[in-house]
């Protein structure tokens, strides 16, 4: 295909719709993911492969909060490593468009890593809480535990969402009228919710009262957009039926 430059032009052709991307993985993880992609295209990986990259960062990086003292150099790796995976996770869905090798094997394996990661990310503040952390009180520990049943929670309905919508629209479809402009502030109100900056909570590590303040405020927002996502989702699927 080419030189790097060439495989980058290609690559920005090969992007997914914005819609209901917040600024953070349009503005930032998605650009990365390109860079990386162009690069195991270069070098020769397949999608899978990238997938299995995106993994090995992100679990190294969740070991480290499980079974290392909190501190400032801690949250720096643990960010780092969350942001690589994160990006990485990106380039295997362009370079799979990008060379035509994806497949249902792929966006299971994609699927899996990405469930895996919600439940590790959690379990393992759950395991740092219990080990390291001074808490104020033992109620705390429920905090991780309930920040992930919003994560699965999300994940499963938002993935159930588009398999049944997916499945109405080819039964009966519809005509598709002009594709809505991609909104910029619902682009900066999904901010909060985007996984990239969830990750910026664990640079607070090293100061561990800070940390647990910023995780539960996330914890409370994700929770918020869980409750708008189930009723946005149920009200779009009850339309297919109507329709």
């Amino acid at each position: 295909m080419g030189s790097t430059g060439t495989v980058l032009r290609e690559l920005r052709g090969a992007q997914k719709s914005s819609k209901g991307v917040s600024l953070y993985s349009r503005y930032v993880n998605r650009p990365a993911g390109r860079l990386l992609a162009a690069g195991a295209f270069r070098v020769g990986l397949t999608p899978n492969q990238v997938t299995s990259v995106s993994a090995l960062f992100t679990f190294a990086a969740l070991a480290g909060v499980a079974l290392v003292e909190p501190s400032w150099w801690l949250g720096a790796a643990v960010y780092a490593g969350l942001a690589v995976g994160f990006a990485f996770d990106s380039a295997d869905g362009q370079l799979a468009r990008l060379t035509g090798r994806g497949g249902p094997d792929g966006e299971w394996l994609d699927h899996v890593v990405d469930c895996a990661k919600m439940i590790l990310v959690h379990s393992a503040v759950l395991i740092s809480f219990h080990r390291f952390g001074s808490l104020p009180g033992e109620g705390w520990l429920l905090l991780p535990l309930g920040f992930l049943f919003v994560a699965v929670l999300t994940f499963c309905a938002g993935l159930l969402r588009e398999q049944l919508g997916n499945a109405a629209a080819r039964a009966a479809p519809v005509p598709e009228g002009p594709a809505a402009p991609v909104s910029r502030i619902r682009a900066v109100a999904l901010l909060p919710a985007d996984y990239g900056v969830f990750c910026l909570v664990f640079l607070l590590l090293g100061a561990p009262g800070a940390f647990r303040a910023g995780y539960a405020v996330l914890a409370a927002v994700h929770a918020l957009f869980l409750v708008a996502f189930l009723v946005k989702w149920f009200r779009e699927l009850k339309a297919f039926r109507a329709g």
